[in-house]
């Protein structure tokens, strides 16, 4: 199974987060849909094949098999790896190796049938001859949000661990814990969950019911036309998913059962054609097949048996029923409809999206206050006819492979260690200038950390702190681990695999063959001793390497070109609550408001500046990813193509516009961007607009000038280099030579 670039910096946070002493509790936050298990079962894999007498216990709660599941799939992904479940401990007992997978509620629960007094007994047993035989217990405990009881929590305190992976997409917050967290953009952004929630889209401001209509029934009707659209979008493409629509009823609700499977039996929709699925307590109706993307099911009835470790990629609708959940829950059962049906996003917003309808004002707000941004309000809007014939040449990369080239990352690695450090043929001075700027060379491994009084924790900023530092004698046997997982985080850095990093780390830094590219010649020692002690300098030089602006010629790649229209229908998110309201006449959708969101201070900005600034006739605000917006290709310094998506496309004058608003300059002038490809988008963008005869070019917002600048010749960390100009004097010298 090919990993996922954020899967595999969770892999090298939860390595790190082992590694740090005196840290016992470590919390994994991923999202639903995110791959968790997949993640924590490679993690496991990986860590005991490099320490020996380890022996993984995973946890999980309640019913629906989940530790059965999670044993599956490290079974399928992480081959000869050694599983176990309950059952084959009472057998056997515990090992070094072993990845032991346990519903905790087998084991505490009052009144269970799983393990008898005496057999609780033997499990107590089975687990004190592993420590008595120097098996080393870390434990994974899935879920960790719900119905983690003191019981559960003495289930764990069986095993003596100095480690505990707690994982969730909704986990209690731990001050003490070290957080290793996946971000949701990247889930989404690599396809995997969809981009957007919408929460009772195109309702009116007042819903108002017809003669005999029930709440119910208009919350159903609603969730059955969305769906008839979204079946009607999946087979204009050709797919073959069969879209799912989740019904959530509140407990002790018979009556209103009856009343949805009625509601949808006069749709043709019932239990005896296999159409309509009942998952609750007492009944688990037409439940077979129901994951399939095909399956042949329209809807399924459920109650709160959903929210945990059910996975239906077809699920895009949610009918929430139920009323005054916690909000943890809520997220969970929310997750059950994020994921993509084909782990890939179709350039198409209805299809990208997922859908919830309720009235229970409550559980909106709370899915509002968790998901920020990703749960605005939203409306579908139409283009305006005057833009319907706009064209544009869009790129797309041809290249194939997302890895990089590491005969080319190692050329550039160096080149920007020339470009940075002046290193050169000769070692001595290479290391002499390394030195200079801050790289350790010292024979042992070095730490450091601060001493001192505080009395709040900002003290400890202080700059009269005492520093200290300690060492350990280096042994190439006893640190290879860490060498070697050093090596692994600079990969992770810049995208590299640890192979290619082993491989480039030797021919820059150790001692044999001379070539062109050696930067220092160390012995095995000190360069176990450089790696570990300079790991920090070297992944921020290692990634800066792959963006910076070096005198680099790489092989002319193939772009492949389409003609762009702007989209006809599009989705717009907008801050309901927020105090302006109204419409952007010169965007080019009928009704985008001028509460839009999610946009940076600059957008908003550069937006405002659009809609005042006469010489502007209209402005398009383009995506940030996927086929059917506005692509330019670019490359790093390791040859691997990359895509960039400018924020805006406008008509100035008549003129054709691209523009990238970027993090401006705060109220000190100093640079907020964040994105060190900036430099190579800009040229990127200079390059196609002088192509296409366009006028393209970056746009911040200055704080302390409050104005929007321009520039169309590179890109500067400076506001006062001559690249930046104000973005008002440019228009108005067109004007003129117009």
């Amino acid at each position: 199974m090919e990993m996922k670039t954020f899967q595999l910096n969770a892999i090298a946070g939860l390595n790190a987060a082992m590694a740090m002493p005196g840290k016992r509790d470590i919390i994994l936050k991923s999202p639903t849909g995110s791959g968790k298990t997949i993640v924590l079962t490679h993690f496991m894999a990986e860590y005991m094949k490099d320490h020996a007498g380890v022996a993984f216990v995973w946890l999980t709660p309640g019913k629906g098999e989940l530790e059965e599941q999670s044993k599956k799939k490290m079974d399928d992904y992480c081959h000869n790896a050694s599983t176990k479940n309950l059952a084959d401990v009472m057998t056997g007992g515990f090992a070094a190796g072993d990845a032991v997978f346990i519903n905790w509620e087998k084991l505490t629960k009052k009144g269970s049938n799983a393990l008898k007094d005496s057999e609780r007994t033997n499990f107590l047993e089975w687990t004190e001859k592993a420590l008595a035989s120097g098996v080393t217990f870390k434990v994974v405990v899935d879920e960790s949000h719900q119905n983690f009881t003191e019981k559960a929590d003495a289930i764990v305190e069986l095993f003596k661990t100095d480690k505990i992976v707690r994982a969730s997409a909704t986990p209690l917050k731990d001050p003490n814990a070290i957080l290793v967290e996946v971000k949701e953009e990247d889930v989404i952004a690599e396809g995997l969950i969809k981009k957007m929630i919408h929460i009772n889209p195109d309702f009116p401001a007042k819903v108002t019911l017809a003669k005999g209509e029930t709440h119910t029934d208009y919350l159903l009707a609603q969730a059955w036309e969305k769906r008839e659209e979204l079946r009607n979008a999946f087979v204009a493409k050709g797919r073959t998913v069969n879209p799912l629509v989740i019904v959530q009823l509140p407990n002790n609700s018979d009556a209103l059962l009856a009343d949805v499977e009625r509601w949808f039996a006069a749709r043709q929709v019932d239990c005896e054609g296999g159409t309509l699925a009942v998952w609750l307590s007492n009944r688990h109706d037409n439940l077979e097949g129901i994951v399939a993307n095909d399956g042949r099911q329209i809807a399924v009835v459920i109650k709160q048996a959903i929210a945990t470790g059910w996975d239906c990629p077809r699920a895009h609708i949610l009918v929430k029923l139920r009323e005054n959940m916690d909000e943890t829950f809520e997220i969970q059962t929310i997750g059950r409809i994020r994921r993509m049906p084909e782990a890939c996003h179709y350039g198409d917003d209805v299809l990208d999206s997922c859908y919830l309808y309720t009235f229970d004002e409550k559980f909106t707000k709370g899915v509002r206050e968790t998901l920020g941004n990703r749960a605005l309000d939203s409306r579908k809007l139409f283009i305006r006819e005057s833009a319907k014939k706009f064209k544009l040449t869009t790129e797309q990369r041809t290249m194939v492979s997302e890895t990089r080239d590491p005969f080319v990352a190692l050329g550039s690695i160096r080149a920007y260690l020339n470009k940075t450090y002046k290193v050169s043929l000769d070692q001595a001075k290479n290391r002499a200038n390394l030195e200079a700027n801050g790289y350790v060379f010292k024979e042992d491994i070095w730490k450091h950390t601060q001493s001192g009084d505080a009395a709040v924790l900002s003290e400890m900023l202080r700059n009269d702190m005492n520093e200290v530092s300690y060492s350990v004698a280096i042994d190439t046997h006893r640190h290879g681990r860490a060498f070697h997982h050093e090596v692994g985080e600079i990969g992770a850095s810049c995208g590299l695999p640890y192979e290619d990093t082993r491989s480039i780390v030797f021919r820059l830094f150790a001692a044999g063959s001379e070539d062109k590219t050696k930067v220092l010649g160390m012995s095995p020692k000190a360069l176990y001793a450089f790696v570990i002690n300079n790991v920090d300098r070297l992944k921020d030089d290692f990634r800066a390497a792959m963006a910076a602006e070096l005198d680099l010629r790489t092989s002319e790649d193939k772009i492949s070109e389409k003609d762009f229209h702007f989209p006809h229908e599009w989705v717009c998110t907008f801050d309901a609550k927020a105090k302006v309201q109204g419409e952007c006449e010169k965007n080019v959708y009928k009704g985008y408001s001028v509460s839009a969101r999610p946009r940076s201070t600059g957008e908003i900005k550069f937006e405002k500046w659009c809609e005042q600034t006469k010489r502007v006739e209209w402005f398009y605000r383009n995506g940030d990813k996927g086929d059917e917006y506005f692509s330019i290709v670019y490359k790093d310094n390791a040859g691997r193509q990359k895509l960039f998506y400018p924020d805006y496309i406008l008509s100035v004058g008549g003129v054709t516009w691209i523009v990238e608003v970027k993090g401006g300059f705060n109220a000190s002038e100093k640079s907020e961007n964040i994105d060190i490809f900036a430099p190579k988008k800009s040229m990127a963008l200079k390059a196609y607009s002088a192509k296409h005869r366009l006028r393209g070019g970056f746009v911040c917002y200055a704080e302390s000038e409050d104005e929007l600048f321009l520039s169309e010749d590179g890109f500067s960390e400076d506001i006062h280099d001559p690249c930046w100009k104000l973005l008002n004097d440019v228009v108005e010298k067109d004007a003129l030579r117009a």
